[in-house]
């Protein structure tokens, strides 16, 4: 398998990154484990997760790295991924943002509930408007040094926000985000096309974006209001129920039946064929092996013209 290089660090990722949202939430402890192992047997080395998952839940913030380090201590492979994981959301009342001193707390905890001594990629989860960049990047540039933090990226950040924060980390010769972490999939795309995506070509900033499959829409799951009930996203998905829409579903089928393959691979392969690496999540041993497939899937010019025409941005609905 090709190895894609994470901007102009040493890290190298597998085309798949693996969404750790799901983990304590909608996959157990137990699941989870069996999903980390199926996807490090299938080739594929990068985790994501964040210290915020999952707030929404009754395990609460830090329950995705917990899982995660509980992992790690009992598979002994920690030398076979690469762990990336943010900071920056709202943990608790008054924890949250990229402050200097934040950010040193905010590290110390999610290396504790990884149970590992670094971090290969730590992401500012979104921007902070209220601490100076210049604070930020000094932060991140204290734990590269300190061996905690090897790589830093960035994620929800505008273009000009991006380019102002690696402006800030080159004057000083701290380091730079090396990657960045956008919404971004088939349907969505015009949030992260209309000015990032030539930033991030221009600069060498490698593309790691969430919602790769649009909350499951991509998977053809869910194709009438009737079929939003058969999963806990099921209401994220009801937006995407429209012309427009059912316009990708049916391109998605057109490939996947071309190809032998499941609409699912086929819009992680049309993301894999755009950036660095989409981030996927599963909560079974059966879905993990249905979205690796995708990275050895190759859509032809014809199949990839189809996509991008279904899904043009100018045909969102008003």
């Amino acid at each position: 398998m090709q190895m894609r290089q994470l901007g102009r660090s040493p890290l190298k990722i597998a085309p798949l990154m693996l969404g750790a949202n799901v983990f304590g939430w909608t996959a157990d402890e137990a699941t989870s484990f069996r999903i980390l192992d199926a996807f490090v047997e299938a080739g594929f080395n990068a985790i994501d997760t964040a210290d915020v998952y999952a707030a929404w839940t009754p395990a609460g913030a830090g329950a995705s790295e917990t899982v995660i380090g509980n992992w790690l201590k009992a598979s002994g492979k920690r030398d076979k991924v690469i762990v990336a994981t943010k900071v920056g959301m709202e943990m608790a009342p008054g924890r949250k943002g990229l402050s200097a001193a934040y950010i040193a707390q905010a590290v110390e905890d999610s290396l504790r509930r990884l149970q590992t001594d670094h971090i290969d990629l730590y992401q500012s989860h979104r921007d902070d408007p209220d601490t100076p960049l210049e604070e930020t990047a000094g932060a991140f540039a204290r734990l590269v040094e300190q061996g905690k933090v090897r790589v830093i990226g960035a994620s929800n950040f505008t273009a000009a926000r991006l380019l102002a924060a690696n402006a800030a980390a080159a004057t000083n010769g701290w380091p730079r985000y090396e990657t960045l972490q956008p919404h971004y999939n088939l349907y969505e795309r015009e949030g992260f096309e209309a000015e990032l995506a030539t930033v991030c070509a221009d600069e060498t900033i490698s593309v790691i974006p969430y919602y790769g499959l649009a909350s499951g829409f991509l998977t053809g799951k869910y194709r009438s209001l009737d079929d939003l009930t058969k999963s806990p996203r099921g209401a994220g998905v009801k937006k995407f129920l429209n012309p427009r829409g059912f316009a990708i579903l049916e391109a998605l089928d057109r490939a996947a039946e071309s190809l032998s393959a499941t609409p699912a691979q086929v819009a992680l392969a049309w993301l894999m064929a755009k950036i660095t690496a989409p981030i996927a999540s599963a909560t079974s041993v059966a879905q993990v092996r249905d979205l690796v497939q995708a990275a050895s899937l190759r859509l032809t010019p014809a199949v990839l013209a189809d996509l991008d025409a279904a899904s043009a941005p100018s045909l969102v609905p008003a």
